[in-house]
């Protein structure tokens, strides 16, 4: 792991002034780079202000990797040129497609795991790598119903695409969850497969039960602390592979920064107890 990158936390305007005085060790920030996809005004600023502090990552939601067509060419320049600007430690982007067919539709939507959209995805994965002059990490989706397309597990999926492209791996905790209880599978079991050594950075959210059904179809709301079942999975996964740098992400219902801070440290508890445990064995 990088080591300024411990736990951190996703930056949103209302905590700019909080995140700029705090202090933590391994404390870094992510933003989605389309808040500041800008010519200029204080967004820029503010981010360039917090980077003087703080490390930074880049959480792309846009890109729409498994799309039928290539990533749009001027978004891929302007997501560039902040990376050139803010020297981001981390970049990254869902496995999951926003636009076809000319269409854009405002979520992530995952995509049958066959031959064909391996092919087109590594594709897409290897021009937003070139563009942006850096490894990229690619981020596991949330699912809420089957699909009988799928040729490969997604395990597998993600990692033939590590091989072939040279990506690294985000690895969201919550959307592993998520996904388990929807589709009834062993979320455990999905933890222990993953590559460890592709491996670049781990999310961990909250979830909420579906307004109409309840509990039995679970969302990735993000607008709720990181739940027990979570944090259980989080530690064993960093148990097998190591400390990685571990965003807590909150993008609803957001709570005091002193809140965020705190579950924040939770993560780093973690960390700290495994790279402890590490030095001891070594």
């Amino acid at each position: 792991m990088d080591n300024r990158l411990g736990a951190g936390l996703g930056l949103k305007p209302q905590h700019y002034d909080d995140a700029l005085e705090c202090s933590g060790d391994g404390l870094w920030f992510e933003v989605h780079p389309e808040n500041y996809m800008v010519a200029g005004g204080p967004r820029l600023a503010w981010l360039e202000a917090i980077r003087q502090r703080h490390p930074l990552a880049l959480h792309g939601v846009s890109l729409s990797l498994a799309a039928d067509a290539a990533p749009d060419e001027a978004h891929l320049r302007k997501l560039a040129q902040l990376v050139r600007r803010f020297q981001p430690a981390l970049v990254s982007e869902h496995l999951a497609w926003s636009a076809w067919n000319g269409n854009y539709y405002p979520d992530l939507l995952p995509a049958p795991r066959t031959g064909e959209a391996l092919l087109r995805i590594a594709a897409n994965i290897a021009r937003t790598q070139d563009a942006l002059g850096c490894r990229i990490a690619v981020e596991n989706p949330t699912h809420y119903l089957r699909m009988e397309q799928h040729a490969w597990s997604e395990v597998d999926f993600l990692t033939e695409l590590t091989r072939r492209t040279g990506c690294g791996l985000l690895t969201d905790v919550n959307n592993i969850f998520i996904s388990a209880h929807n589709l009834q599978f062993d979320a455990a079991a999905y933890i222990d497969s993953l590559p460890a050594a592709a491996i670049m950075e781990i999310h961990l959210a909250g979830y909420s039960a579906d307004a109409d059904i309840g509990a039995a179809l679970l969302i990735d709301s993000h607008d709720s602390p990181v739940a027990p079942a979570v944090w259980e999975l989080y530690r064993r996964l960093v148990e097998r592979i190591g400390a990685r740098p571990t965003l807590i992400e909150r993008d609803d219902r957001l709570p005091d920064f002193s809140v965020l801070l705190a579950e924040r440290g939770q993560a780093q508890d973690i960390l700290d107890l495994q790279g402890a445990s590490h030095e001891r064995a070594a």
